[in-house]
């Protein structure tokens, strides 16, 4: 039902920096921000991308990443591994720009819009991860791991700018594809991936971001899934 909202904890801004030892650079450290920011159309301002044909954009203004999802990742590695218990100690650790708790993937739907502060903004597509992940926590598998576990986080693009902060509530004004949850999309696209009924049902989704589609209309035609390869691995690996 609409109406409903959750509390935004943390907006969070990265700049362009050196990631791990590739000579790539990367904005996916995301640092909490105190003061109101405005969201313009292709994201929040002070928030750099250093890959703009991947990151970022019109259709990938905000990532919104589940909160609890930290304690998933905590409880599932060695002890001892101080560093990356240190980089899961508060929001910022996947590059997301919206840390709440209460809201994952299996309650979020595409095309869902939201009111938060003084924008409005829709839900996009999935995150899909990519080996940044991977030297951003020192694992080989990494991007694997969020994309089979389907917490990936989601995207928004943004429908009416205006200015935003912790602290405002994330309102849900309408739901346009009630049976089409961030998680489903993400089921049918990596485990599903032969249902061909749900995928066309997919590629007509009005409000799931065109490349989603395209890549999704390519799938139909050719009855082919796509190579995930250079996306996932680490370059050099």
């Amino acid at each position: 039902m609409n109406g409903m909202s959750w509390k935004i904890h943390s907006v969070l801004t990265g700049r362009i920096a050196l990631l791990g030892e590739f000579g790539k650079l990367s904005a996916i450290d995301k640092q909490a921000v105190n003061q109101r920011l405005w969201l313009g159309e292709t994201g929040l301002e002070g928030d750099q991308q250093a890959d703009p044909k991947h990151h970022g954009g019109m259709e990938k203004a905000l990532h919104h990443y589940p909160f609890e999802h930290y304690a998933y990742w905590r409880e599932g590695w060695q002890a001892g591994e101080a560093s990356l218990a240190q980089l899961l100690a508060v929001p910022g650790a996947f590059g997301e720009n919206l840390s709440t708790s209460g809201l994952t993937e299996a309650d979020v739907c595409v095309g869902d819009v939201y009111r938060i502060g003084g924008a409005l903004i829709q839900v996009s597509q999935p995150r899909q991860p990519c080996w940044k992940l991977n030297v951003r926590f020192g694992r080989a598998d990494m991007s694997r791991q969020v994309q089979d576990t389907r917490r990936t986080g989601w995207y928004y693009r943004v429908l009416e700018p205006g200015e935003i902060g912790a602290g405002d509530f994330l309102e849900r004004l309408a739901r346009p594809h009630p049976d089409w949850s961030i998680e489903r999309l993400l089921r049918v696209l990596y485990v599903e991936r032969e249902n061909w009924a749900a995928l066309a049902e997919m590629a007509d989704l009005a409000t799931l971001t065109p490349s989603w589609r395209t890549t999704i209309t390519k799938r139909l035609a050719s009855r082919q899934v796509e190579s995930w390869t250079s996306r996932l691995d680490t370059p050099g690996n």
